[in-house]
């Protein structure tokens, strides 16, 4: 096999795999919850990756992201409501391509102004924006409809081949199949000669001005790009939900999407994708089990942001050298060493929250009995909190040390994997993992 076929086949491999799995899956998981959570997370893939075109690609950080995403999705549901009404001959799958345009020209309206100036000041006018259009969903109540929101029936647009997506699988596939066009889309920009001046723009908008290129224009197109695809993960929510309502456009949309993308690591492609997964994962199981789920998500994004910056991909690419050298088993039991006590920390850590979250909030009302790990605990009684503190302590001083055998694992296993002629300082650590592995 010559070496373009070669390359070819591994630029194509993960597309085929992706679209495998997507049409998969529904097989392997096929009850209405893990539907309903695999379409949600499909539409949340699109918004985040929409939303890493400004923070990871071109360096903007954006606190409305969500205005993009909700009103497109108001724009959809109306526009469901009127084919029904007037019976025009337009399928639900159009849909979110006239979510795409909403978000698109909503785009165009507020990014003339927010990307005339990049940084902090890009930053605070975007949340100004956000703001504004949240306040103003309260007030236009004939387009936002007030708190209740707008609904739709899609079932009363007209068929295509015969589905009229009643069922949550065929909504599935319908999500799915956009979000497979949205995700190559993306890619494929990223590939492109202005998504590479997107990274110009993001590293040294200096530089990029010096060789001829404008910033705001660079920023301008990818907002509004940004806008196109967070419109038709907006389009697609309101096919799923046949509702639409202010807290889909808010500031609490917003720094949903913010969490996905930086926990997921916004400086690979696909880590907003894992950030989407994990993040709509946790919300929909750790909402039934605890009233403290919001306390866990900022819990996650702080440690996030202190040991692992690149986030969940950006800590997975530090093991392709190790996983290409075949060395990577060298670094299984300095981990298993370290997972003990990392699990007494995190194990005391939930404790603590636990029991803090049920005497604030539940104890007048429920007692001072906690159930937690299976177990009940008197919030009341001293003896829970000092376990939960001791947990934590000693699992944390644990965790400390077992990371001295972590560091050296990873300085042995790239000093092996790294090239026989390359700089002896570069085999100990890579620079990103110093940014992963606390000292």
């Amino acid at each position: 096999m010559s070496e373009g076929a070669i390359l070819s086949w591994r630029s194509w491999a993960p597309w085929v795999a992706l679209a495998l799995a997507l049409v998969l899956l529904p097989r392997l998981l096929s009850s209405g919850s893990s539907l309903t959570m695999m379409s949600l997370m499909g539409i949340m893939i699109i918004f985040a990756l929409s939303y890493n075109m400004l923070l990871g690609q071109t360096g903007m950080l954006s606190f409305g992201h969500a205005v993009y995403y909700g009103l497109a999705g108001f724009v959809a549901i109306h526009a469901m409501n009127a084919i029904a009404q007037n019976k025009w001959a337009i399928p639900l799958p159009v849909i979110p391509l006239i979510g795409g345009l909403a978000g698109l020209a909503f785009g165009i309206l507020f990014g003339s102004v927010s990307t005339r100036r990049g940084g902090t000041v890009f930053a605070m006018i975007t949340l100004g924006v956000g703001e504004l259009v949240a306040s103003s969903s309260l007030i236009l109540r004939s387009f936002f409809g007030g708190e209740s929101g707008i609904t739709a029936n899609r079932t009363k647009l007209m068929p295509l081949f015969g589905y009229k997506f009643g069922p949550q699988i065929e909504i599935y596939y319908l999500i799915a199949g956009w979000a497979f066009i949205a995700i190559l889309a993306m890619y494929a920009i990223t590939r492109t000669p202005f998504g590479r001046m997107c990274n110009a723009v993001r590293e040294n908008p200096e530089r990029a001005e010096f060789i001829g290129y404008s910033t705001q224009t660079v920023r301008f197109i990818a907002f509004c790009l940004a806008g196109f695809f967070a419109g038709i993960a907006g389009a697609l929510a309101a096919i799923n939900f046949e509702i639409m309502n202010a807290l889909s456009l808010g500031a609490a949309q917003s720094g949903t999407v913010l969490l996905m993308a930086f926990i997921g690591g916004i400086g690979l492609f696909w880590g907003p994708i894992l950030g989407a997964i994990l993040v709509t994962f946790l919300q929909v199981t750790l909402s039934d089990l605890t009233g403290a789920w919001m306390l866990y998500f900022g819990l996650l994004f702080i440690l996030v942001v202190m040991f692992a910056p690149g986030g969940i991909a950006g800590w997975l690419a530090l093991h392709g050298p190790a996983l290409r050298s075949g060395r990577l088993g060298r670094l299984l039991p300095a981990y298993a060493l370290a997972a003990v006590p990392l699990a007494m920390a995190a194990a005391g850590a939930i404790l603590i929250v636990e029991l803090a979250h049920h005497m604030l909030v539940k104890a007048s009302s429920d007692g001072s009995l906690v159930h937690v790990f299976f177990t009940t605990l008197d919030g009341a009684s001293p003896w829970p909190w000092l376990a939960a503190l001791a947990l934590l302590g000693v699992g944390a001083a644990l965790t400390r040390l077992a990371w001295g055998p972590v560091r050296s694992a990873w300085a042995a296993v790239h000093a092996a994997s790294a090239p026989v002629d390359g700089p002896a300082e570069a085999a100990v650590v890579p620079p990103a993992a110093q940014g992963v592995l606390p000292t």
